[in-house]
């Protein structure tokens, strides 16, 4: 039976596929708390979606022999939420806290003292009759991850003994997570075919599991689970993933960009009014990869399609 979906995420090292600077880094840190019978310094790590920091904070736990709790930054509204789970974590577990810098800024000064001293401060009382106690926690390793390491405060950011921005991924990177991926699924799939989708990946591990799936069900219903490289290009195009990994709504907004504007510089507002997108949205999902792939340029005045834009979409440039 192929196994579930959630198993194809690494567990270990041997499994976890790119970011070698990053991985190597952690191996050593792993290996001297381990050695000091101690928990791991603090972890933050931060770069675009998709690239596995949430994955790489289960390696870790895994790594360390240590249970992992997992929570959200937009999830801890109150110091008391933070005060719950600091108290309930076991000598060395991980705490894991997605989208770190949304935590609002009450349940992060009470974060400080934990993270330095492990000790939670819980006021008892209100008035001048109110008094602190500082309760003590069991040792604790918090690894944060953040899209947007910008609005992290700097007197949060200087308490992470590690901090790692994650990359994108090269294609032949992308590769072998697919065929690692597609080995769990027991899928069989070709070196070409993996290649191929790994290309139009945008550099990034979750979009290409993301195409994998859709390429496996594609496969199955519409040519009874014969996998090919003809196949797999069939499937992405019938999904509207392009060679340059450009999507459907990809495409739309450098469209809207080059034939309402003139190729623009357009405001991010009337981009994300043209495709029908939230502000956040574009600035967040779409636009970095457009620009990081040199389809977009942003200027003073506003967004820019390239000679590459007009070139992958058959226009002219005025």
């Amino acid at each position: 039976m192929p196994q579930d979906i959630t198993s194809i995420r690494p567990a270990n090292w041997k499994d976890f596929t790119g970011q070698p600077q990053v991985v190597k880094s952690l191996q050593i840190a792993i290996s001297a708390a381990k050695s000091r019978k101690e928990p791991m310094e603090h972890v933050l790590l931060y770069g675009p979606p998709g690239l596995g920091k949430t994955t790489l904070a289960h390696i870790i736990a895994n790594e360390m022999g240590a249970n992992i709790k997992i929570t959200s930054g937009p999830a801890l509204t109150r110091a008391g939420d933070l005060a719950s789970i600091l108290t309930s974590l076991e000598p060395g577990d991980v705490l894991f806290v997605d989208e770190i810098h949304r935590l609002n800024k009450t349940v992060e000064e009470a974060l400080y003292p934990a993270m330095e001293d492990f000790a939670i401060d819980i006021i008892l009382g209100k008035g001048p009759a109110a008094k602190n106690l500082r309760l003590d926690i069991n040792p604790f390793t918090l690894i944060g991850a953040t899209t947007q390491a910008g609005r992290i405060s700097s007197p949060l950011r200087d308490r992470f003994g590690i901090v790692h921005r994650l990359q994108f991924y090269l294609p032949d990177e992308l590769q072998g997570i697919i065929l690692k991926a597609a080995k769990k699924m027991d899928l069989v799939l070709d070196d070409d075919s993996a290649l191929e989708i790994a290309k139009r990946s945008r550099g990034t591990a979750r979009i290409s599991l993301k195409l994998l799936r859709r390429v496996r069900d594609f496969t199955l219903v519409e040519h009874d689970a014969k996998s090919s490289i003809d196949v797999t290009k069939e499937s992405l195009e019938f999904y509207q993933v392009d060679e340059e990994g450009l999507d459907e709504v990809d495409r739309k907004l450098l469209l809207s960009i080059i034939e309402q504007h003139n190729g623009g510089p357009v405001g991010l507002e009337t981009i994300a009014a043209l495709i029908s997108e939230s502000i956040d949205t574009v600035s967040d999902l779409y636009e970095p990869y457009l620009l990081q792939s040199g389809f977009l340029a942003k200027t003073a005045r506003g967004r820019i399609a390239t000679e590459k834009a007009y070139l992958h979409l058959g226009k002219v440039k005025p």
